[in-house]
């Protein structure tokens, strides 16, 4: 009986450009697309009534930071804030954000809190 010799072919360029893909998944199998808290910000139309440092429809992120300076809860109380919302002394109110992750709104809250005038 002859023996048949197997003879590797090369790679057809969609078998190649599959490949390719498939590592590039394996490769970000459990990475985090982490956002800076600025673009969390923008991205939830903070900035709409906020901005860092003037006052605006609500309080200037630096007011809202020396507000709660030296307050151990502070990163919390904030987050919460960014969650639940908030109603002031005027006709405005802060509106609530539950679709903001606990983790993305302490990671905002800290950026707030790390703003000076």
């Amino acid at each position: 009986m002859a023996r048949t010799r197997f003879v590797p072919t090369p790679a057809t360029p969609f078998a190649k450009r599959r490949g390719l893909t498939f590592i590039a998944a394996l490769c970000t199998v459990g990475l985090v697309h982490a956002q800076t808290p600025e673009s969390l910000l923008l991205q939830n139309k903070c900035y709409s009534c906020h901005a860092d440092r003037e006052t605006k429809t609500g309080p200037a992120y630096a007011d809202v930071a020396a507000k709660y300076r030296g307050k151990a809860d502070a990163v919390e109380v904030v987050a919460a804030t960014v969650r639940k919302g908030a109603h002031g002394n005027g006709p405005w109110h802060m509106p609530p954000h539950p679709e903001i992750s606990r983790t993305d709104a302490n990671a905002m809250a800290r950026y707030i809190l790390g703003l000076r005038r």
